[in-house]
């Protein structure tokens, strides 16, 4: 299979902070591929990297079989980066705003008019066309983004954060395009807070914390390896229960005022917790990839 990005100890520095630090992965042409951490993690100084904003201080880097130090104009003229910020022109019109953005790609008249309105009507905002780009709502501005985008038919999109700070309607709208365009065989590298996003779009994904590597592979499998298939959570746990937990060899986190326990199949011991433990809220659930974010990175707050 051909790889769209082949990242190979890759280290991006300023001045004394490392924010990404011996750092390697590859992306298969077709997939969507996650990066996942923490605040200040090194997520978005990777994907500058990758999309040749900013050049890497150590490491190798091709994209789309291309060095990244080298062939830089290339790289930018075949991919497609949607940044967190929604940097628009407020004075031009939805469809004015794509219009102009192709000519950056060297696409004019009547296939630039025709190549936005396809997308304006992709991306659910045809009927917008006409108004001016500043009186949008957050999602119709975001999609608005992700519509510029892909204006140059790209073989890599790039999301950085694509639905943070949207309400859930609009997520999931958005969700639905990406999904549609990794059907159709898009490559997509994505940043995400959200976990729900990540294991919904990803095929696969990597956890990275300081400018390391934690772990990589499948949602499915992360949360398999390293949680278990149910959570158990007890809110005020009777006295006792924390040793109860390690005589079994049960795996717990113990949070103070509340016990989260990771199991393979929790429904023996979740009756057992019931009867003798729960003096406050007791529930299992299926375990998700936030259960593994927290679990392998933490739950301090990063600012």
């Amino acid at each position: 299979m051909n790889r769209v990005i082949e990242a190979e100890h890759l280290r991006k520095t300023f001045g004394t902070l490392v924010a990404v630090d011996d750092l390697s992965f590859s992306v298969d042409s077709g997939e969507c591929f996650g990066i996942l951490g923490p605040n200040g993690a090194g997520k978005t100084s990777t994907i500058r990297m990758v999309y040749a904003f900013s050049p890497p201080s150590g490491g190798t880097l091709r994209v789309l079989g291309l060095d990244i130090t080298r062939r830089a104009r290339s790289v930018k003229s075949r991919i497609g980066v949607c940044q967190q910020e929604n940097n628009i022109d407020p004075d031009l019109s939805v469809l004015q705003n794509l219009e102009v953005f192709a000519r950056y790609y060297n696409i004019s008249g009547a296939e630039a008019t025709g190549r936005s309105r396809e997308l304006l009507r992709f991306m659910a905002l045809d009927h917008r066309e006409n108004t001016r780009a500043v009186d949008l709502s957050g999602g119709m501005t975001r999609r608005l983004v992700i519509a510029r985008a892909l204006l140059n038919r790209p073989e890599l999109l790039i999301l950085d954060e694509p639905t943070t700070g949207l309400d859930p309607q609009s997520r999931h709208q958005v969700w639905e395009r990406l999904e549609e365009l990794r059907a159709d065989g898009l490559s997509i590298l994505l940043t995400t807070h959200y976990m729900d996003e990540a294991a919904r779009l990803c095929d696969r994904l990597i956890i990275v914390d300081r400018g390391r590597l934690v772990v990589e592979g499948k949602p499915s499998d992360l949360i398999r390896r390293h949680v278990g298939r149910h959570v158990i959570e007890v809110t005020d746990p009777a006295e006792g229960m924390p040793a109860f937990l390690r005589e079994r060899g049960v795996v717990f986190e113990n949070l103070g005022h509340r016990l989260v326990v990771d199991v393979e199949d929790g429904t023996p011991l979740y009756r057992e917790i019931g009867e003798r433990f729960c003096n406050g809220g007791c529930i299992m659930r299926m375990a998700t990839l936030e259960d593994v974010f927290l679990r392998l990175t933490g739950r301090d707050l990063r600012e």
